[in-house]
């Protein structure tokens, strides 16, 4: 077979065309630091780092949840204590009022004080964080609860009472029956509904308490027992001359109160071992994130000593390659014809 220049030519042409791609390649990746610039360099190591961004990201994700999650629960614990706090002055005011020597004016100054406290209960369970109220369950964005004011013996009481959407009590006729499908049942289920988070692949909790978790204190033989009840007797049996009334405030109503701080306090214990699973679940998804971005980087990062020498070498390559070329092929027409 007759070899002719052209041949000659072509085949010079392709071979250094060759190698300034792959001059090209490794450039490119010293450039941008990837052992992959495009899915068709390698669509097996591709899709491997494809899937462990969409990991990291998902991790990162699922870390920006625990933190909302977590100063969520930081809020949720400061009410609670704030309710605790008011219950233990209710407390103290009912250990005062079954004094002997305690006249119907100073008891009218006890009611108005725990009249206010009533007040402050409500405004504490309608505590709102990022603009939802933490106790207000799936029914976030309106208040859990509110006050109403009644008669008293001696002047108004105040009444803790569940908040309707758009305002005014809401009644419930029977909100203990799951069959029950009326609008204030449905609402009082909105308001005792958990809300739960994703805290990483598959796993997800509850992370909320609800009024009514901190409303119903009553177990046991007490259950049906609830501070809307309590609170409205005691403003009731302070108002009133009757023995039996009296003698409540120091017996039921005291021990009512007592329960309702035992019930505080048990809410904020598993509130602080959520906090602690979700630090748990923090350190956890940080590890997680920390070995993923590593093995993502000895996939996807070039060595740079290697790839140096790499690119001299093809380099020195492509020079050699066009020095060959220069005398294997004759620049001008007299050399041809020599």
């Amino acid at each position: 077979m007759r070899v002719t220049n052209k041949m000659l030519s072509n085949n010079f042409l392709r071979d250094m065309r060759t190698n300034l791609t792959n001059l090209s390649k490794i450039q490119s990746q010293m450039d941008t630091g990837k052992e992959i610039t495009k899915a068709s360099d390698d669509p097996l190591k591709t899709s491997r780092i494809m899937q462990m961004y969409s990991e990291i990201d998902a991790n990162k994700q699922y870390n920006s949840n625990i933190k909302n999650t977590t100063n969520w629960l930081d809020t949720t614990d400061a009410a609670l204590s704030q309710v605790g706090n008011v219950c233990g002055r209710i407390e103290e005011l009912l250990g005062k009022a079954g004094d002997a020597g305690y006249g119907i004016d100073q008891k009218q100054a006890i009611k108005d004080e725990i009249n206010q406290k009533i007040q402050e209960v409500s405004q504490i369970l309608n505590t709102s964080f990022d603009g939802k109220y933490i106790f207000g369950g799936t029914r976030g964005t309106t208040k859990p609860t509110e006050t109403k004011s009644i008669d008293g013996v001696n002047g108004s009481n105040s009444q803790l009472v569940y908040s309707e959407i758009g305002g005014g009590e809401l009644v419930l006729p029977n909100p203990l029956d799951p069959t029950a499908t009326d609008n204030s049942t449905v609402q009082y289920n909105q308001i005792n509904s958990k809300l739960l988070v994703e805290v990483s692949q598959g796993v997800t909790m509850d992370y909320n308490i609800t009024a009514s978790q901190i409303i119903n204190y009553g177990t046991g033989a007490d259950a049906g027992k609830n501070l809307m009840g309590l609170l409205g007797d005691i403003t009731k049996h302070l108002d009133s001359t009757d023995a039996n009334d009296i003698k409540a405030l120091n017996n039921a109503d005291l021990d009512g109160i007592q329960k309702a701080m035992t019930n505080v306090l048990k809410l904020r214990s598993e509130v602080g071992a959520k906090q602690n699973r979700m630090e748990s679940a923090q350190t956890r998804n940080e590890d997680q994130n920390f070995n993923m971005t590593e093995i993502l980087s000895s996939t996807e990062d070039i060595d740079i000593t290697e790839k140096t020498m790499e690119y001299a070498t093809m380099q020195t390559v492509y020079m050699a390659s066009l020095q060959t070329s220069a005398k294997v092929l004759q620049p001008s027409l007299l050399d041809y014809l020599r």
